[in-house]
């Protein structure tokens, strides 16, 4: 980190980003921590960023590769980065024979940091008569490897009722980290009109509630669902699907989202929320050829 006077510098040129003098942008940064520690390290290389993600070339260099000298006990191999950050971006790859003619394809997603660099990488795994047949209820597993294409969490999915009316067979997730151990749970909570999740721990005790709107609509605006506490209704935290413009909202099925949490949540929950996020995504934001995307626990 340079040095200016005697003082530390902070290292991103981007407003509510490591500078304690400037407030982060209104929205999606609520609550963000301007005195956390900067990150230091990734945990693979990142490819380089152009305009749209990583600012102007050569802005900010990717950290070096490999974990820090203490890693926090009890972090799952490959979510040590997680410890440093209070925000994810979860951007859905385009699939051309998807936009194209309609055929639904496995769904991959890249996640990044708040800068645009990428940490993660997710692909949707099923079968091609589940996707095309079952449509957004479709069960699957989800494979997410870091940069070094290490497995780190996967996400399973079974097959569950869509309706509100029945509360007896409600979705849900589990999030395994590492593969093969499962660290928390995602579940709907039954409510006639909104959408309700309990974010869960490995023994299914409950830990955090998510809600969303009533009409989880994406026309022309964010669609935020926060992230309570269970002592209280002030928000810690929100899942965000963003607004990607006119036309890749219309014509493909490609969805943006932004997670934020606090920053010394546990590490855990952090791959919990990340479930919860592509969960969100399937119920109420993936299309299937030409039918249209629901819109709240009715549809």
């Amino acid at each position: 980190m340079a040095q200016h006077g005697g003082q530390p510098v902070a290292p991103y040129p981007y407003p509510g980003y490591g500078d304690a003098s400037q407030a982060p942008p209104p929205g999606f940064n609520m609550g963000y921590n301007p005195g956390a520690p900067p990150v230091m390290y990734q945990p693979g290389p990142a490819p380089h960023q152009g305009p749209e993600y990583g600012g102007p070339p050569g802005g900010i260099a990717p950290a070096p590769v490999g974990a820090p000298a203490a890693v926090p006990v009890g972090v799952p191999p490959g979510l040590e980065y997680l410890t440093q950050i209070d925000q994810i971006l979860i951007h859905q790859k385009v699939e051309l024979l998807e936009a194209i003619i309609g055929f639904e394809t496995n769904n991959q997603y890249e996640i990044k940091n708040s800068l645009g660099q990428k940490i993660y990488h997710a692909k949707e795994k099923n079968d091609c008569c589940t996707r095309n047949c079952c449509g957004s209820l479709r069960s699957f597993d989800m494979k997410i490897k870091d940069n070094m294409d290490r497995e780190v969490i996967r996400l399973i999915r079974p097959f569950r009722c869509v309706s509100c009316w029945c509360p007896c067979c409600l979705q849900e997730m589990e999030v395994q980290a590492p593969p093969g151990t499962t660290v928390g749970y995602i579940k709907q909570d039954w409510h006639p009109f909104l959408p309700k999740f309990s974010i869960q721990g490995p023994n299914k005790e409950t830990v955090m509630k998510l809600e969303g709107p009533c009409f989880a609509c994406n026309c022309c605006g964010d669609v935020n669902f926060e992230l309570k506490g269970l002592d209280g209704d002030k928000p810690i935290g929100r899942i965000s699907k963003q607004w990607s413009g006119l036309l890749k909202e219309v014509f493909t099925d490609t969805d943006n989202f932004g997670i934020q949490f606090p920053l010394d949540l546990d590490v855990k929950m952090k791959a919990v929320l990340m479930g919860a996020c592509f969960l969100i995504d399937f119920m109420f934001f993936e299309k299937v050829g030409e039918a249209n995307q629901r819109s709240s626990v009715f549809s």
